[in-house]
């Protein structure tokens, strides 16, 4: 049985984001696959709602994008320096829509995601991007927990 080719490592560009990042690059080493780093955000529909125009939406998401891009690179050449094929991949829409969608556009071998850890009425509000990738995903999905608080 061989191992994964392609690893989709989902980020949301947050510290809690790390342990995932770093168990998806420890995959792709360990089984040479190409590393390829997703970050998903959320298009917003302020113009057709009437709050922006358009140009001035198009302005802040071409900065959203490109302020996506330098920081989506460290990791990128993270990898690259490890010796591993990677890329970044920048997608629009609902995280978990768009993570699943890029897995299967893509033809990811696994997926890779973190969860912030949410309990009770947090998860609740605010669901979990992980869990919806998990139940919907293409292939199958590791799912990385935050780091540990430091002990007190």
């Amino acid at each position: 049985m061989s191992g994964p080719g392609r690893i989709l490592v989902a980020t949301d560009l947050s510290p809690s984001a790390a342990p995932a990042f770093e168990q998806a690059l420890a995959l792709a080493r360990g089984f040479e696959a190409k590393l390829l780093v997703a970050h998903a955000y959320q298009d917003h529909h302020l113009p057709r709602a009437g709050f922006a125009t358009p140009e001035s939406w198009e302005e802040w998401d071409r900065g959203y994008r490109e302020e996506a891009r330098r920081a989506l690179a460290p990791l990128v050449q993270r990898a690259w320096e490890e010796g591993l094929e990677a890329e970044a991949v920048l997608l629009t829409g609902f995280p978990d829509e768009a993570i699943v969608e890029a897995a299967r556009r893509l033809e990811a071998d696994l997926v890779v995601v973190g969860t912030h850890g949410r309990r009770g009425a947090a998860h609740f509000l605010l669901g979990s991007v992980a869990a919806r990738v998990v139940a919907t995903a293409p292939c199958p999905v590791l799912v990385a927990r935050p780091a540990a608080p430091p002990a007190a």
